[in-house]
């Protein structure tokens, strides 16, 4: 009896692929005994940054403007949908492009599946302000974050502030009979969107038009990490990567980072 063959992850002519050598780390969590940190130093340590409007393809094809906006986001939890509800209430005609649509009809939706998410409006996610529009095209909780001097994790859903890292849990049995909870903290790439992600038109993580910032990733999220980790977890983490940068040869390099002499 044949088995259907799996699908093959898409790979596009300026992204590397999911699959290379990657460099983890696995440390206790200072602040909770009962929990390890298991981090991903290759994707931490790389040059990624957002290009979004600079350069992004989009998820969509045709639709390079939405970046990873188009689907709208899904909530992580009732806490979430209703801290985001809170923030959209702060929104001004000025700041929201859509704010007569979502006030007057909703901003919320349910998938095929039943589950809560942002609606879409316009092809993409209603909190998505279109190129041209006065206060700036992307996301509007996140430019109400920006203008109000708030972290942009403080406005967005869960799932918007955290990509494109990835959080998990999983319960460790260790052989003395003791669990520990093993938090990892990773690159979220096209596997991290389910079977789905490899359908995406395009995905920044491992493109390497992405990979070109002045800061690696543990610095440019340093509040992102700082908020899924904890303070004295994410200052393990930097002593981490910086003994990993500071290395002649580091093992594991990004692929779609840019060469080690670019970086100087």
């Amino acid at each position: 009896m044949s088995k259907t063959p799996k699908k093959k992850p898409k790979v596009v002519a300026d992204e590397k692929g999911i699959d290379f050598p990657r460099a983890w780390v696995e440390f206790p969590d200072p602040a909770d005994d009962e929990q390890v940190f298991r981090c991903d130093l290759t994707w931490l340590t790389s040059r990624w940054t957002c290009i979004f409007g600079s350069g992004c393809q989009g998820i969509q094809a045709g639709r390079a403007e939405d970046g990873c906006c188009t689907l709208g986001a899904h909530f992580s939890d009732e806490d979430d949908e209703k801290r985001v509800a809170g923030h959209v209430a702060r929104l001004t005609p000025e700041l929201w492009q859509f704010h007569d649509v979502g006030s007057e009809s909703g901003w919320t939706q349910n998938d095929d599946d039943g589950e809560k998410q942002t609606r879409r409006w316009d092809g993409a996610c209603i909190f998505l302000n279109r190129p041209g529009f006065p206060a700036g095209a992307g996301c509007s909780l996140h430019i109400l974050a920006l203008k109000s001097g708030q972290e942009p994790l403080e406005t967005k859903p869960d799932v918007c502030w955290q990509l494109p890292i990835r959080r998990t849990y999983d319960w460790i049995d260790r052989p003395d009979d003791t669990r520990v909870l093993q938090v990892s903290i990773e690159e979220y790439d096209r596997r991290g969107w389910g079977p789905g992600g490899h359908d995406l038109h395009w995905w920044c993580t491992s493109a390497t038009s992405a990979h070109g910032a002045g800061q690696p990733v543990y610095v440019s999220y340093r509040p992102e990490l700082t908020e899924l980790m904890g303070e004295e977890a994410y200052a393990e983490l930097v002593k981490l990567c910086e003994a990993r940068l500071a290395s002649l040869l580091p093992m594991a390099p990004h692929p779609a980072d840019p060469p080690p002499a670019a970086h100087a």
